[in-house]
């Protein structure tokens, strides 16, 4: 019966982090129309990756449970596969996580990512966006999106998103703000 449990357990984690069904830990999030807060993370080829470079273009800036997990993976093959249309929109994608520099970098060669994913794991940029989650004991990123202007102000926030459509929901939300 203990060989029933295990497999078990990690069908619940897999199935609740695809969901992003997580408790809140700090649920102060930015809002609209707040400057949107700086920070420079290390990308998933461990450059630093600063908010303020990307002054003068939309940022998508999105948080997200785990690297390589069912409902990250599909979230991130969504945002790759627009991204010719966000690029085409003046927008670049940032995607963070508590997950380190090597977890990036391999979740970025085996899917094929382009865009850069950002390394959290002492969670400061992700606490600062009122994103900090926990799942059975376990500190996660929540799955929460914010949609930065060019002159870095959030235009636009997203919670506990679906990470099947998400990007979809982004576009037409950059296609509006963009009217």
């Amino acid at each position: 019966m203990k060989k029933l449990k295990i497999p078990a357990v990690a069908a619940a984690v897999a199935l609740a982090l695809a969901f992003g069904v997580a408790r809140a830990a700090n649920e102060t999030l930015p809002s609209v129309g707040q400057s949107a807060p700086t920070f420079t993370l290390p990308s998933q080829t461990g450059q630093p990756i600063s908010l303020e470079s990307y002054r003068g273009k939309w940022v998508v800036l999105y948080f997200y449970p785990k690297d390589m997990t069912t409902g990250c993976t599909i979230e991130a093959h969504n945002f790759q596969r627009d991204l010719p249309k966000f690029q085409a929109d003046n927008a670049v994608i940032l995607g963070v996580s508590l997950d380190t520099v090597d977890s990036h970098k391999q979740f970025c060669t085996k899917d094929g990512l382009t865009f850069h994913l950002l390394a959290d794991p002492d969670h400061r940029v992700v606490d600062e966006y009122g994103s900090l989650g926990s799942f059975m004991g376990f500190k996660i990123a929540n799955r929460n999106t914010f949609l930065i202007n060019p002159q870095g102000k959030i235009v636009k926030v997203w919670t506990k998103v679906d990470p099947t459509r998400h990007s979809e929901e982004v576009l037409a939300a950059l296609n509006e703000m963009k009217k």
